[in-house]
């Protein structure tokens, strides 16, 4: 009698265990949907993942990183990047986590494109496992973001709000998740943040996660103070960031040893004694270097050894040059079809 008692104590706990957990995941759902039980933005994110995604924990995953970007970050920074031994050289973040190097040109080109561009075989653009294929559509959606790496810093660089969320479901799951720290931007307003952030010194970055839909969702303005994906690269050695495809030349006859490229580089790739003098295997190819200096003693030169260029102007040429009478067929009839700006 004893024991049956016993185990209906037993079962009883843990029905009530068992729904204090799940009240307590309903009031965190709630929580993340800002009152609602399901948002438009967060069916569009699961639509677009499919079923597979959100069976194996990456809706989830993306869910999390999506809606709370700051903590997200911040535990990297913070939490898990301290623990990393230095100068590692751990593939698998980069695998699953990583930026393209992009020059303010390169990025501008993202921003203001016209035509709809699928990308194949990325190894050499982006030399890891995750993001083989990407499509980047014509006028992109784009939504400024605070960056979560800036809000994990004591003293962050200003202004904070210079992340880009690019093209849907990513940027109405931003507006909608986080209406406060987020707001659509046109593409006039987006250039302008490009080229205020390149006039600071800081880079651009295209930036992919594998539980992203496995695709390019950000760009990123970047300084090697605050960036979390500067500091796993220089200082645990994590390949979070991958080159330009170019990398900067000096004329050593035209440099004046001012020493102004050597203290904006933020991969700390040039060093000046009586002229400038670049490392190569540090040098990322953002071109930062080349604006600043007074003397014009600088440019950036394509070197095939790091990669090619994630360059959507001569991707877009090359794919229109391969394209079938039917496939050009189609471009026309997408780009009459779009809404003039």
């Amino acid at each position: 009698m004893q024991s049956v008692i016993l185990c209906a104590v037993a079962g009883t706990v843990l029905m009530v265990l068992l729904g204090i957990l799940l009240a307590a995941l309903l009031g965190l759902w709630l929580f993340g949907e800002r009152g609602t039980l399901i948002r438009p933005s967060t069916v569009e994110m699961i639509r677009a993942g499919g079923l597979r995604r959100l069976l194996n924990g990456d809706f989830l995953h993306a869910y999390l990183y999506g809606r709370w970007s700051n903590q997200y970050i911040g535990w990297g920074i913070n939490r898990l990047f301290p623990r990393l031994p230095r100068d590692s050289k751990d593939r698998r973040w980069a695998d699953q986590y990583h930026g393209k190097v992009l020059t303010h040109e390169q990025a501008r080109s993202i921003i203001t494109l016209n035509r709809n561009i699928p990308l194949r075989d990325l190894e050499q653009i982006v030399p890891y496992r995750t993001a083989r294929d990407i499509v980047l559509t014509a006028a992109p959606d784009i939504v400024l973001y605070e960056c979560p790496c800036r809000h994990s810093r004591p003293r962050p660089c200003l202004p904070t709000q210079v992340c880009m969320v690019i093209g849907r479901p990513f940027t109405g799951f931003m507006l909608e998740h986080n209406p406060k720290s987020s707001r659509r931007v046109s593409r006039e307003e987006a250039l302008e943040v490009l080229r205020s952030e390149h006039e600071r010194g800081h880079i651009h970055a295209a930036y992919f996660k594998d539980v992203m839909l496995n695709r390019l969702f950000a760009i990123c303005n970047c300084c090697s103070c605050c960036c979390g994906g500067i500091e796993a690269m220089a200082h645990h050695g994590v390949p979070m960031l991958a080159p330009s495809g170019y990398v900067a030349r000096i004329a050593s006859d035209r440099c004046e040893g001012c020493r102004a490229c050597e203290s904006v580089c933020p991969f700390s790739a040039i060093t000046v004694s009586d002229t400038a003098a670049v490392a190569w295997d540090r040098c990322m190819g953002c071109g930062v270097c080349v604006e600043i200096c007074p003397a014009e003693a600088l440019a950036l030169e394509r070197d095939e050894r790091k990669g090619t260029p994630l360059d959507v102007r001569i991707m877009a040429a090359e794919g229109e040059r391969k394209a079938t009478p039917s496939d050009r067929a189609d471009m026309l009839t997408r780009a009459e079809s779009r809404p003039r700006q």
